[in-house]
């Protein structure tokens, strides 16, 4: 068993900040989108345009067909990171508001960590799984009380997406030591392309492309960040710096996405929602002087 050496970790903590600031504007931009697109076109289809960027990629570095042995793995992190989060994610923004899916999403770092811990046996101390537990117990008593003490739908929509997040994360990291973090996230946007298109290419024709520019740059966002760039960096910091540790950084989403919800959809920000941002970014601290040993 060893922990990860002190450089590559602040490496990895740095690469992943880059990849979860990037990622904090995906609901907002969704939220965009969703109101003149339909929410697969939103959801699905940017994993196609971000599909056609992967191959051309692929195809210019030239880069050879992983071997078969890593297809499982490629196919798992595709369903779970290009197609499960986000079509769920886009269905949930447009009957929830995007802060409060931004708190939601917050819980993405317990699932990585637990997923973490089952696929490549990563063993955080005993102070990463209480500020992982306590900032996850808060998103979820904010949800109790922001949803009237009910799950709706939508909120069962959203969980769906952070599991599909968790597990596609870890995949992809686990990949990243063989294939290469950029390689990961460019074949498992190919690999899962001739599905993509099928609903895509329906929901075309039956709802239109008729959208402001403003929807089209939401959604050409949410393509060319989320959906693809930010995985480079979210997969190579993983790798350098542990996915469980890599993935705490995540509880700070939240906090992000509420600060550019307010900024740029006017969504109301409640005193709520900014103390349950504190707390799981004081988890966060916590958790990053925490333990983690890997076998």
């Amino acid at each position: 068993m060893s922990a990860k050496s002190p450089s590559a970790e602040i490496l990895g903590l740095g690469y992943g900040s880059l990849a979860v600031l990037g990622f904090s504007l995906s609901l907002p931009a969704a939220r965009v989108a969703v109101v003149e697109l339909e929410p697969t076109i939103v959801g699905l289809g940017r994993s196609v345009v971000a599909a056609v960027l992967a191959l051309f990629v692929l195809v210019i570095t030239k880069q050879p067909i992983p071997p078969q042995r890593y297809w499982r793995g490629l196919i798992i992190a595709a369903f779970g990171v290009v197609l499960g989060f986000p079509l769920l994610s886009a269905w949930a923004m447009q009957r929830l508001p995007a802060a409060y899916g931004g708190v939601v999403i917050g819980l993405i770092p317990l699932a990585t960590a637990i997923v973490a811990t089952i696929r490549v046996r990563e063993r955080p101390d005993r102070k990463f799984w209480s500020a992982s537990f306590t900032g996850t117990g808060t998103i979820l008593l904010f949800m109790a009380i922001s949803g009237a003490g009910t799950l709706q739908i939508a909120d069962l929509a959203l969980i769906g997406a952070v599991v599909s997040a968790a597990i596609g994360y870890v995949e992809g990291a686990k990949l990243s030591a063989h294939l290469g973090s950029w390689q990961v996230i460019c074949w498992a946007l190919v690999i899962v392309a001739p599905i993509t298109v099928i609903p895509v290419g329906l929901s075309i024709v039956q709802q239109g492309l008729q959208a402001s520019p403003l929807s089209w740059a939401a959604f050409a966002y949410g393509s060319i960040f989320p959906q693809f760039l930010c995985f480079f960096a979210w997969y190579h910091g993983m790798h350098l710096g542990g996915i469980a540790k890599v993935g705490q950084l995540q509880l700070v989403q939240p906090f992000l996405t509420l600060f550019f919800s307010g900024i740029f959809l006017g969504e109301t920000i409640t005193p709520l929602m900014l103390v349950c941002a504190a707390i799981v970014i004081t988890c966060v601290a916590v958790s990053r002087t925490a333990q983690v040993q890997r076998s």
